[in-house]
């Protein structure tokens, strides 16, 4: 038997609703929707993105019309429902009346009026849903000046929004910093000095006492006299529950809708849900705990009850530029301690507040890499005693490394929550992405995360970067990452165009929004300086992904492997027995022969790492760089040296390109091969550099690829000596640093320039020795041996230069 049941309200968490219910029995329940908006479920989370113009109404849409009628859900938008009547089980509505077998109200919140003269004017709006983002655009598009009371979450989304759109705009605060419940006084600070550097006016401690216009407004008159002329003022003060409808119907409600953990009313036939919702006294403003509630009263209706919970809850504030973490307690008592970290030159300021044995708090700007993860350990109440000294340098730290985001990414656990929207942890998104979702997009369909706030995006694709490694591509034709509107081509042009030498000549000269970049950016525009200006630019390791920052590449378990470099496949027992007495010395629980010819390393612990390439170099052995945006291998079969088919000495080709390319840095890795004869034994003609050595010479080809794509090599050139061959291809390599966009592979760039465009470039000598002179004098500064650098510092701790760690008991 198929239930009537009527949902007053079209938000998001009685959307929700709907979404589990027809996802577990779409047969189960006939729904009609009621909703005082002309209009379905939209994501009001990002009616910030749409008042400053970053996206459109449509790209928020959640239900459209389609959606609503494939699953036969009764939509009556733009319709009021003038109240309920319990004893005949109806809801009526201004165009009548509907009967239900099970009712719920989702009514949501109302802003708060500030109860001041002039409040009514017209000019005088709130910030709530569509229709006020709507008059906030219309206004902007006439220009003149705004006044947003409120420096909370809502009001500083709105003042961003609206200076976004030319206004000039001041944010009226009643208390002394900015976000005072989710900020202590620093990050407050913090956000205000960022605010104000984009034309933004703070007022705190202010108080409005009058709202002046004659028939329109005008000004706002605050309490100590000052007038702020204001041809459009926001209030976004608070939120109340919208309970009326339910107080009218006889339902209990103190300052929301009274309901069990089952989400039911005191009517047992009536539940509600969301925002105009009151549980264990508790009121609820954010999307998560709405998305909770959501799935209990969605299985209590399946006949599956389960409990709601109050679960703690983090805050990031969605204004671009200004990066904020906030989650736990963090108010100052007896038996608290803190821990403050500050870099005033960067903007960075963490503060963790810790009760006895745990983390009760966390306050971020500027960095809020680890914010996930801190937050994982006040939920779930973790011991931190052995990790007190450098628990404020984030999860990385503790397993031995330097801050990174990647690597903190990597190291949290599969149960650990990535999505506070819709309650997604890591695990459900790395089985997303091992069953094919390789993109964002696909992350988001299968698995709801991002898809709300979408201040957790760039976790998420932390994580497809750290699951997919070397197959993970940036997409296409999109801009660099969302600090500029420049492409990949634009950067690398305009860095060489400008001639700008620095990271923050880019930021500046180029009109970056984030002052540092971020970590999709940074290790780009990092790689660009250094293949444009190696006499001017040195390398910033800070801007490198996990792997290249520890020299090894990270395992999904947390720990590493390392992989020595064999020239050209070759070893000796010499070698080998060092590699055998490291692999006991460390309990290397894998060791494996990789299909570049070289023996894997799997398991090391992160602690390790210095130690084992110190024992490693001893015995002559340096860095494979399998980790590296570089030089992978040289495949190499054994050529003339034994083989009756050899047609040239592929082996010691090999070992000498590998010699002369090792070390370089390329926008992607780069491997090679090089095979005796046409037998192809090494894999030549699937590597982004192949050569086919034959009676008459050596055959170059290039582009090949055997990854998530295969493709065969193209043909670049036929030349008779050696000597020639290393030209060719060092010469090819030198022309893909200078033009390929960051994290293509060779044959993603041939295939956008053409082979014939490469050919032309390379087939004139004089442009060929140029490229390999230039290869030459980069490599004069990039050539190196990172394990023997880091195993000088094996015993030491280096902190970083000019920051300040304080810790106050």
């Amino acid at each position: 038997m198929t239930l009537k049941l009527v949902i007053v309200g079209a938000g998001m968490a009685s959307g929700r609703v709907i979404e589990h219910l027809v996802e577990e029995n779409p047969d189960a329940f006939d729904v009609t929707l009621f909703n005082a908006e002309p209009r379905g479920n939209y994501n009001r989370i990002m009616l910030s993105p749409v008042l400053s113009g970053e996206k459109t109404y449509d790209e928020i849409v959640t239900h459209d019309e389609d959606w609503y009628a494939r699953h036969g859900v009764t939509c009556r938008f733009g319709e009021h429902v003038i109240g309920i009547d319990r004893d005949r089980r109806v809801v009526i509505g201004q165009k009548g009346e509907v009967s239900y077998d099970k009712l719920i109200i989702a009514t949501g919140s109302a802003p708060f009026i500030i109860p001041v003269q002039g409040k009514d004017l017209p000019g005088v709006i709130t910030y709530r849903d569509l229709d006020d983002t709507n008059a906030m655009i219309k206004a902007a598009q006439e220009g003149g000046k705004a006044v947003v009371i409120g420096g909370g979450l809502l009001g500083l989304e709105a003042a961003a929004g609206l200076a976004e759109r030319g206004m000039q705009v001041t944010v009226v605060h009643l208390m002394g910093h900015l976000m005072e419940r989710q900020l202590d006084e620093a990050a407050g600070y913090l956000l205000r000095r960022d605010l104000e550097k984009r034309g933004i006016t703070i007022r705190t401690q202010a108080s409005t006492k009058a709202i002046i216009g004659n028939g329109q407004t005008e000004a706002v008159l605050l309490e100590g006299g000052e007038t702020l002329p204001a041809d459009l003022v926001v209030m976004a003060v608070g939120i109340r529950p919208e309970t009326r409808l339910a107080s009218d119907t006889g339902l209990e409600v103190a300052r929301g809708i009274e309901v069990n953990a089952q989400m039911q009313t005191s009517d047992q036939d009536i539940y509600a849900v969301g925002e105009c919702v009151e549980f264990g006294g508790h009121l609820f403003g954010l999307v998560a705990p709405l998305y909770d509630q959501a799935k209990v009263l969605a299985q209590t209706l399946l006949g599956q009850p389960e409990a709601f919970v109050v679960k703690d809850i983090a805050t990031k504030l969605k204004v671009t530029g200004c990066d904020l973490f906030s989650a736990g307690d963090f108010a100052e008592g007896p038996g608290r301690e803190d821990i403050v970290f500050r870099d005033p030159s960067r903007g960075v300021y963490k503060r963790l507040v810790i009760e006895g044995d745990r983390l009760v708090g966390a306050v971020m700007y500027g960095d809020t890499a680890d914010g996930t993860w801190f937050f994982s350990l006040i939920k779930d109440g973790t011991k931190i005693e052995e990790m007190r000294e450098t628990l404020i340098f984030g999860p990385a730290f503790q397993e031995g490394a330097s801050a990174d985001p990647l690597s903190a990414v990597a190291a949290l656990p599969p149960e650990a929550e990535i999505c506070g929207c819709n309650g997604i942890c890591k695990g459900t998104i790395t089985n997303a992405i091992a069953s094919g979702a390789t993109d964002l997009g696909a992350v988001r369909a299968q698995t709801k995360a991002s898809a709300s706030c979408g201040t957790c995006t760039g976790l998420v694709e932390q994580l497809l970067q750290v699951t997919l490694g070397d197959d993970f591509q940036m997409p296409t034709a999109q801009p660099v990452c969302g600090c500029c509107d420049l492409t990949h081509e634009d950067v690398r042009r305009l860095i060489k165009a400008q001639e700008l030498k620095s990271q923050e000549a880019v930021w500046q000269e180029l009109g970056w929004k984030s002052r540092n970049g971020c970590h999709v950016c940074r290790p780009a525009v990092n790689f660009y300086l250094l293949a444009d200006w190696p006499l001017e630019y040195r390398d910033d390791p800070q801007s490198r992904f996990v792997n290249e920052r520890k020299h090894a590449n990270i395992q999904k378990d947390g720990t590493f492997s390392v992989v020595p470099r064999m020239w050209g496949g070759i070893t000796n027992a010499a070698e080998l027995r060092a590699i055998a007495d490291a692999a006991d010395k460390y309990n290397v629980p894998t060791v494996k022969v990789t299909g570049g010819q070289r023996i894997d390393l799997l398991g090391i612990k992160g602690e390790d790492l210095p130690h084992i390439w110190a024992d490693l170099n001893k015995a002559g052995l340096v860095s494979g760089h399998a980790y590296s945006k570089g030089l992978r291998t040289v495949k190499t079969c054994v050529g003339t040296d034994h083989c009756r088919f050899g047609t040239q000495d592929s082996t010691g080709l090999g070992i000498k390109l590998e010699q002369i390319l090792w070390g370089s840095w390329t926008p992607h890795k780069v491997k090679l091969a090089v095979s005796g004869c046409p037998r192809n034994c090494a894999e030549a003609t699937c590597k982004d550099v192949g050569i086919i050595c034959v009676d008459s010479g050596y055959q170059v080809g290039v582009a090949g690829a055997a990854g998530m794509d295969l493709k065969e090599t193209e043909r670049l050139v036929d030349v008779p000596t050696e000597a020639e061959a290393i030209e060719w291809t060092v010469a090819f390599i030198q022309l893909y640093r200078e033009n390929a966009k960051y994290l293509d592979r060779p044959y993603k760039w041939v295939a956008k320039v053409g082979l014939a465009w490469v050919k032309e470039r390379l087939i004139d000598p004089v442009e060929r020795a140029r490229l390999v002179d230039a290869f030459e004098l980069s490599q004069s500064f990039f050539r190196k041996d990172p394990w023997a650098e880091q195993a000088k510092q094996a015993e030491r701790f280096q902190p970083l230069a000019d920051l300040t760690l304080e810790a106050a008991e």
